[in-house]
């Protein structure tokens, strides 16, 4: 008897469980959604491109020479003016050699001056036949010599103060410095970065164009320019358009001059250009779906949307997405243009959760 109550008695204590379970999840209440059917690319004025905020004037500042860099000047976010010195860097050897080229001027104008007195003489004396056509010659090539000598002198020092421009690092147009690669005592290597300064007062967006909306898209045109992380609108004008795609993966590299813009506006940030040029997908009669880019729902690399299920409960589908048109987005793949998804709700939805059309 035992044997046969016990298992009897799980059954009925688990039907029990299940049948409450059943119970609770249909007492949930219904989530209030919105639906709508998706849209066919039919009249978007305009072809949409990510871009990237950067300033027009930037520059990786380094050095020809080796040495200690004694101090650095500024600091990151510091605002500096054109020529202002940014970093010195021991130049005790540069000191010396040019000590050493002063001196050998020096020598070579005292040569120099010796030497055009004898011709200026020897001309005198030739002239009054005093002196041989011989000696008048060698002293005509000792006077251009010494001229030679001391020309040669000047250049080495015009050499020597070419370098100590390398030793000073100056900024070189106005701007603010946007990052320290070195810090005093370290060592300066030919090449290496060592301040890297930006004009702020300047900036302009640089964007990838795929090769169907390249042709279009000319110099000067006007743009709308959306900044993603405050949705602040900006204007904008096409400066330069890429004929080439060999280097950047088939797609084509765009530049905006942007229109004046506030303190909130950083180089940096990420972007989406509107450029106003007719679709080409609108004369395709290849059908293009658009649905709201607030309708989509991302999960790392992963992007879905909500459609409706058997039985009013909401499943989460998958997508395979494509460009933007402002703010629609295009469906490649996971989504027929028969269906309906769901645009909005009053609820956290979740797969599988009951939802109420309104």
């Amino acid at each position: 008897m035992k044997k046969i109550f016990i298992p009897l008695l799980a059954v009925i204590l688990l039907a029990s469980c299940n049948s409450e379970k059943k119970q609770e999840i249909a007492k949930e209440p219904a989530i209030a959604v919105k639906v709508s059917g998706v849209s066919e690319n039919s009249n978007s004025p305009f072809v949409t491109a990510s871009g990237k905020i950067e300033a027009k004037n930037s520059a990786n500042l380094s050095t020809r020479m080796m040495g200690y860099v004694t101090k650095v000047h500024v600091q990151v976010g510091q605002k500096v003016n054109a020529g202002q010195l940014l970093v010195s860097i021991n130049n005790t050897d540069l000191q010396a050699k040019r000590a050493q080229v002063d001196a050998s001027i020096l020598q070579a104008s005292a040569g120099f001056n010796s030497a055009k007195k004898d011709y200026d003489r020897f001309v005198n004396l030739f002239k009054v036949q005093s002196a041989s056509q011989k000696e008048l010659d060698d002293m005509t090539a000792r006077y251009e010599m010494a001229k030679a000598g001391l020309e040669g002198a000047k250049q080495m020092r015009n050499e020597v103060m070419a370098q100590f421009s390398y030793s000073n690092i100056t900024a070189p147009f106005d701007g603010v410095v946007t990052n320290t690669f070195i810090k005093q005592g370290d060592m300066a290597n030919p090449g290496m970065p060592l301040v890297s300064v930006e004009g702020a007062s300047k900036l302009q967006v640089m964007a990838m164009v795929s090769e169907n909306d390249i042709a279009a898209i000319t110099k000067g045109m006007p743009v709308s320019v959306l900044v993603k992380s405050s949705n602040e609108k900006l204007n904008g004008k096409v400066s330069e358009v890429s004929i080439s795609a060999t280097n950047t993966g088939g797609q084509y590299l765009v530049k905006v001059d942007l229109d004046k813009t506030d303190a909130t506006v950083l180089s940096g940030m990420f972007v989406n250009i509107q450029f106003p040029i007719a679709n080409k997908a609108n004369t395709s009669k290849s059908e293009v779906l658009l649905v709201p880019e607030s309708a989509l729902v991302k999960q790392g690399q992963l992007t879905g949307i909500y459609t409706i299920g058997t039985g009013n409960v909401a499943i989460l589908r998958w997508l395979r997405v494509g460009k933007n048109f402002g703010e629609q987005v295009e469906v490649l793949s996971g989504l027929s243009a028969d269906e309906q998804y769901i645009v909005s709700a009053d609820g956290k939805l979740y797969n599988g959760a009951t939802i109420s059309v309104q």
